[in-house]
């Protein structure tokens, strides 16, 4: 394992709106990614500190795992790593690239086959088409969905869209991969399939993070487990 930092939080502050409609908080956020102005650091009506004050280091090869109740900023945290959301305070840096599964079925087009999200999911994540070509026929081997490769994922039940997410991901080159519940869902089969693959990047050290509510699990991969409640991180890191 490498002392090289891949991901860095500094004294990241997140916040949300319980808001349906796109309210103030969320313009001040477009607003800030698009001019560098920093967003108002108080609370509006409706919004609330999903993260408070994180800070914590991963070096590449770690895997770290994150867990608390529901609502304690795990997936947040995801999702900032991902750019999916972004800061209200605090600075983050992640090197290298990322293949995010932290909600079932993102990135899916309903109306599309499997084989062809396998395309468009793989070219998200960064791989050319001649590596999808190349990979497509594991891809499809490690998710069990042969039969149904070729039918419309909004006929996926949701351990089907799990199986071939998690195959697009772990088959991608990316240099951290995140995964946010992911032996959750689908039959013990295919959980254990999971368990052997991220035991085998591991291997490759690869940088991981991995969101569960099973500690047994995070145990048996993690280098280290942070534990948050209410958006502060409680214990794993000082």
């Amino acid at each position: 394992m490498s002392s090289e930092p891949v991901i860095e939080f500094n004294n990241v502050w997140k916040k949300y709106s319980k808001q349906q409609v796109l309210n103030n908080s969320l313009r001040e956020e477009l607003v800030s990614i698009i001019t560098g102005k920093k967003c108002r650091e108080d609370l509006a009506d409706g919004e609330f500190w999903a993260l408070k004050n994180v800070s914590f280091v991963v070096e590449r090869g770690e895997c770290i795992g994150l867990c608390g109740p529901n609502g304690s900023g795990k997936s947040t945290i995801l999702k900032l790593i991902s750019n999916v959301t972004f800061s209200t305070k605090g600075f983050i840096k992640v090197h290298g690239r990322v293949a995010p599964l932290i909600e079932l079925g993102a990135g899916m087009h309903p109306d599309l086959t499997g084989i062809e999200n396998i395309y468009m999911n793989g070219t998200i994540l960064g791989l050319s088409i001649r590596e999808l070509k190349n990979k497509c026929s594991d891809i499809v081997e490690f998710s069990g969905l042969s039969d149904f490769i070729n039918v419309p994922v909004k006929k996926y039940s949701s351990g089907m869209y799990l199986r071939l997410a998690f195959s697009i991901a772990v088959h991608s080159t990316a240099d951290i991969l995140l995964f946010d519940e992911v032996l959750t869902v689908g039959d013990q089969e295919f959980r254990d399939r999971c368990a052997q693959k991220i035991a085998e990047l591991i291997a490759l050290e690869k940088t991981i993070i991995i969101v569960s509510h099973e500690t047994k699990m995070l145990d048996l991969f993690a280098d280290k487990i942070v534990k948050l409640e209410h958006g502060i991180i409680t214990t794993g890191y000082a």
